[in-house]
């Protein structure tokens, strides 16, 4: 609870309502004081709207009235003279002066006061009155509320990007055109969203886009930087305008994300660079250009903010250096220009850096900063955070306002998600335990294809309408996490009504909806790989995902920080062997669990007989109920048989895989099942589709992104498991390699010419020595690898320096590269999709050998391939230790294959479910 500064007493953050018989008087003035600023303008606009809807008649003045016997309302904020002068004449005392956005109304014996802290907060009284006479169809004659929000920033996003990369572009690069983003110039689609965000007391708006400078300003020194032509270029900076002025008079700021360091295609031919490089350094060219390029945007767009994401697209050692050096310099260039000296708010991103370190370098030279950082990663798993990650938001709280980002929901997306309790319960979280004070919130899916859901519907559905719940469930807690849930069932059961025209069916609906919002959250925080969106858990997952996840690169912060302590799959099935005590939440508990929530979501939805209203829409929530039920009974199955195929891990007994067989024959019927309700009803399970995307299988060019798409998958794996299965009938129950799969073919090398010198060459072979300096030699190595040519460096010059490879191929080539597979920083860290979008551009995301090389005092090392065409190329991947082991044909491929030299073989059974 918070407290208002009086001296009295104070008034918790529940308004206190006082209400009895409205005045028969149906004419109100609304007295405001000369000048008023927007804000207050626009709350007034709403008041008087409701007002007349309600049938009174409405004037408006700038002083009170000398008429006795007129109903006034005084609107201004508390200091004003005017709301003064209301305050004593009226007898409309306010016993406690509201805090920041905060609000006061008073209203008795025909007169009334909405008195703010500031415009924002007159605009919020505005907007509270407002809706209560809509609500009751009249002006309450005696009402005492008092409130203010909770929360510093509100926000919601929109992507100004794409579910596909642009044609010669790469992750993030999307300039504003008409062509690709025609509703960026929809005025009154834009009116309707800002509406819907101060309806919601949002007071924070985030256009995320890699690089947004050179569709909105022009530079003097970098004319030819600008990416879009003259016309658009007006249309750009006439929207941009007209956007920001909206949004200030709803008490919203525009806050334009960008990521660092990402210059404009124009700009980098002219320079003979490429637009983003990880690990690219610092160039006195770009910092000038995106210095200059920051002043530029600052000074032509004075109410927008920024928010800042230093990671993904530059090294993480010049993330300090560039924040400070360029990024708030160019802020301060923009005001100087302006003759202003009030800040902007600056968002630092938290993902893929030391938010802690840029925060204490940063803090004394621009106060008005603030840091982001996701709340469960990209997912939303539960309202009980812990972990290194919630440590991290203490931290950062204690440093200055910490703001949590729903980001990517990638295991809610499609479905509808309206479990509200869970909501409230996720804010709770953030004050209590991650100390935050502020909400980033995402759209709840079809995050890359705003402002379209992924309904197959004619005309396409639109976000703000279909995903209304979810917006308004975010923003109501993110105002005031500390309501009554009795009470707030109430409230969502009575909305549910109004919106489908009901007297009883709104509470069956939002029953269904608490039911179906446990579901995803339990399964991927249990089951999953990753809480990012390289994983889109509606479509499921494979088996080898299942009982062989460490091949996929399991994220550890999904299972230390993004869920309750419990048991992963392997760890249950070691236990249950030992027959040790199980500890947390477990995998049967979770699969009997979301079961339940289906049948209950089920149960709840069919009791809904028959809607009134918006019938098509209460037709695509039922439809949505029964694709969380089958998504339930899928994971449920497919779970019970991992355990069996992991049970048999420690029995060798074909008997437990015999067991598997009818529970994944199960799983697959509910897939069919699943993929039947999508099939015409969604157009998609995930708008981000592209290769970034790898579980369940990669999305490469738009591909796997529907349930028919992925069921052949599914088919296949039961297919090979049934076929594996009759192999291993006759064999010994202890013949561990039956079927395994055939290593991988003796790779060929590929011609390429270096167009710098190297050190030296080696073959891949036991006790060749791989460092010019170091006497560190081969102890065991695959044999696919010993036909290559690997080249030598210096191990200290990696360290220090990094590696750079210059080269020409006359053919498609891929480079294999060798990242020891260890977190130590002296070591190249291998590419890695959770922090960098760029991770997978070359193919180079996915360990294509495991522990393919084991050397003497030294970690053992993984083997990834990167994709080169024929052309020339500079290859830098960044400073650490690694072995290049030479190139071979482009079109080789070589799939993911463990030869852990020191693990068990029988321990990878994934290939019981592949060809």
């Amino acid at each position: 609870m918070k407290q208002f500064f009086s001296t009295l007493f104070f008034i918790g953050m529940l308004p206190l309502f006082i209400y009895s018989q409205p005045s028969p008087n149906k004419s109100v003035w609304l007295v405001t004081s000369p000048h008023s600023a927007p804000r207050v303008q626009y709350g007034m606009e709403r008041l008087d709207s409701a007002l007349k809807a309600a049938g009174y008649h409405v004037q408006t003045a700038r002083q009170l009235p000398s008429q006795k016997n007129v109903a006034v309302i005084v609107i201004g904020a508390i200091s004003d003279r005017l709301t003064q002068t209301a305050i004593r004449q009226f007898k409309l005392p306010v016993t406690s002066a509201p805090g920041k956005e905060g609000f006061v109304i008073n209203t008795a014996n025909n007169h009334g006061l909405i008195a703010g802290a500031d415009n924002s907060g007159i605009l919020y009284g505005c907007l509270e009155m407002a809706e209560r006479i809509r609500d009751s169809g009249t002006l309450p004659e005696r009402l005492y509320v008092a409130d203010q929000p909770e929360m510093v920033l509100r926000g919601t996003c929109i992507g100004i990007q794409k579910t596909t990369y642009l044609p010669g572009r790469t992750v993030y690069e999307y300039p504003y055109t008409p062509e690709d983003f025609p509703w960026f110039y929809d005025k009154a689609l834009w009116i309707r969203y800002l509406d819907m965000l101060a309806a919601n007391r949002m007071n924070s708006l985030y256009l995320w886009n890699g690089h947004p400078f050179a569709s909105l300003v022009r530079l003097k020194d970098y004319p030819y930087a600008v990416e879009v032509d003259s016309a658009t270029f007006r249309k750009n900076r006439e929207m941009y305008h007209f956007l920001t002025a909206e949004a200030d008079k709803r008490g919203i700021w525009v806050i334009q994300m960008f990521y660092n360091i990402i210059v404009s295609k124009p700009f980098a031919e002219k320079h003979g660079l490429v637009t983003q490089d990880r690990k690219r350094r610092i160039l006195p060219l770009i910092a000038d250009y995106t210095r200059k390029s920051i002043a530029a945007f600052v000074a032509e767009y004075p109410n927008v903010g920024l928010l800042v994401t230093l990671g993904e697209a530059m090294s993480d050692e010049d993330d300090e250096k560039w924040f400070t050096q360029t990024i708030i310099p160019g802020v301060k260039d923009g005001l100087q220009a302006l003759g202003k000296t009030t800040l902007p708010p600056i968002v630092v991103r938290g993902h893929d850096t030391n938010p802690q370190a840029i925060m204490k370098a940063a803090l004394p030279l621009y106060p008005n900063l603030y840091v982001e950082n996701k709340y469960n990663g990209e997912a939303l798993t539960t309202y009980h955070p812990r972990g290194p990650w919630a440590a991290m938001h203490r931290a950062l709280s204690k440093l200055t306002v910490d703001i949590d980002n729903v980001h990517i929901l990638a295991n809610l997306e499609p479905f509808r998600y309206g479990a509200t309790a869970f909501i409230q319960k996720c804010v709770q979280a953030m004050h209590n335990i991650h100390g935050a004070n502020g909400l980033h919130l995402y759209p709840e899916a079809s995050y890359w294809d705003w402002p379209y859901t992924a309904d197959k519907a004619n005309p396409r559905l639109l976000q703000i309408d279909r995903d209304w719940i979810w917006y308004q469930a975010w923003a109501r807690y993110a105002w005031n996490c500390h309501r009554s849930r009795k009470e707030e069932d109430h409230y969502w059961s009575s909305l549910l009504d109004k919106k489908y025209g009901s007297r009883s069916a709104g509470a069956h609906i939002l029953k269904a909806y608490e039911e179906t919002g446990e579901i995803a959250p339990k399964l991927l925080r249990r089951f999953g790989i990753t809480n990012g969106n390289r994983q889109t858990l509606t479509l499921g997952m494979l088996m080898s995902q299942l009982v062989n996840p460490e091949r996929w690169r399991v994220w550890p912060d999904l299972y230390d920080s993004d869920g309750p302590e419990g048991e992963t799959l392997a760890t249950y099935a070691a236990r249950e062997w030992q027959h040790l005590p199980h500890t947390g939440e477990t995998p049967v508990q979770i699969i009997a669990e979301v079961t339940q929530h289906g049948e209950r979501a089920v149960k709840a939805i069919e009791a809904v007989t028959m809607v009134p209203k918006d019938t098509a829409g209460f037709a695509r929530v039922k439809n949505d109920v029964y694709c969380y039920q089958a998504l339930a009974h899928f994971y449920a199955a497919k779970v019970q048989a991992a355990l069996y195929v992991l049970r048999y891990r420690y029995s060798r007994n074909n008997e437990d895989l015999q067991k598997a067989l009818p529970y994944l024959q199960q799983s697959v019927a509910y897939f069919r099942e699943l993929a039947a309700l999508t099939k015409d009803s969604y157009l998609y399970a995930n708008s981000m589709q592209t290769q970034q995307r790898k579980v369940p299988v990669g999305g490469d060019n738009g591909h796997n992104k529907t349930w028919v798409e992925l069921l052949p998958w599914y088919e296949a794996e039961l297919g090979y498991f049934t076929q594996h299965l009759d192999s291993l009938k006759n064999t010994s129950l202890h013949s561990n390699n039956v079927n395994a799969p055939t290593l991988p073919v003796r790779l060929q090398p590929a011609p390429v010419t270096l167009l710098d010198p190297v050190a030296g060459y080696y073959k891949p072979v036991a006790q060749q020595r791989v460092f010019t300096d170091k006497d560190i030699r081969i102890q065991a190595v695959h044999p696919s690898l010993a036909d290559l040519q690997a080249l030598s460096f210096s191990m200290q010059q990696q360290q220090e320096n990094g590696t750079t490879l210059r080269f020409r191929n006359t053919h498609p080539v891929k480079m294999l590269v060798g990242y020891f597979d260890t977190k130590e920083k002296s070591y190249l860290q291998a590419p890695d999709l959770e922090t960098d979008a760029s991770a997978d551009d070359q193919g180079q995301a996915a360990i294509r050998i495991t522990h393919a090389l084991s050397l003497s005092s030294m970690p053992p090392v993984n083997v990834h391939t990167y994709y080169f065409d024929a052309g020339e190329h500079t290859f830098i991947p960044g400073k650490g230790a690694c072995l290049l082991l030479g190139f071979t044909g482009g079109n080789q491929e070589i799939n993911g294959y463990n030869t852990n030299q020191k693990a068990d073989s029988t321990q990878q059974l994934d290939w019981l479910f592949e060809k």
